[in-house]
């Protein structure tokens, strides 16, 4: 398969046989109601260094197409497969119902540390939810989650940017498979 660089990306269009020829990993990323144009590209950008099977983007944010998600994405939301739901919830049930591991990256009391995951606790397929950059993930959607996972912060603040945190949690899903 062909790479290409970010200036190609931004005016490349896939047609269908480009995107068949995409060996998808079993990886579904679910954005609940990101806020930031910014973190949606770059989270598009994710799911197709991941090769991600889909992006569900859920709730009140914006979609493609999109000047704002175009730009930080490079043009890969064109790229990546991806479906829109009215809430992160809906998406997680019907997620759920087809056997997927759900896996809530946010900072919670019954979260545990990325760290010392092993690879035994990913299963697949598994979706990866980031949740609002202010508010995180939906109380519904945590309480649905097979595991809550927090990356350790040392230093002084608090949190770690959203599709950052998406990135680390998807790398270590693929040292699984």
């Amino acid at each position: 398969m062909t790479k290409l660089n970010s200036q190609q990306l931004r005016v490349s269009k896939p047609g269908k046989n480009d995107l068949v020829k995409i060996k998808r990993n079993p990886i579904y990323l679910v954005l609940d109601r990101i806020i930031d144009t910014y973190n949606i590209g770059s989270l598009f950008r994710l799911a197709d260094a991941i090769a991600a099977e889909k992006v569900y983007l859920c709730g009140k944010m914006e979609y493609p197409p999109s000047s704002r998600i175009h730009k930080a994405a490079v043009g890969t939301e064109k790229w990546v497969p991806w479906v829109r739901y009215k809430s992160a919830p809906d998406a997680i049930k019907d997620l759920k119902f087809l056997g997927t591991q759900i896996i809530a990256v946010e900072q919670d009391k019954r979260a545990i540390s990325l760290r010392p995951l092993t690879k035994s606790k990913f299963q697949f397929p598994c979706a990866i939810v980031v949740g609002n950059e202010t508010g995180g993930i939906g109380k519904k959607v945590l309480d649905a989650a097979d595991i809550i996972v927090e990356l350790p912060m040392y230093g002084v603040n608090k949190s770690f940017n959203v599709w950052g945190s998406a990135a680390v949690v998807a790398y270590k899903c693929l040292e699984s498979i």
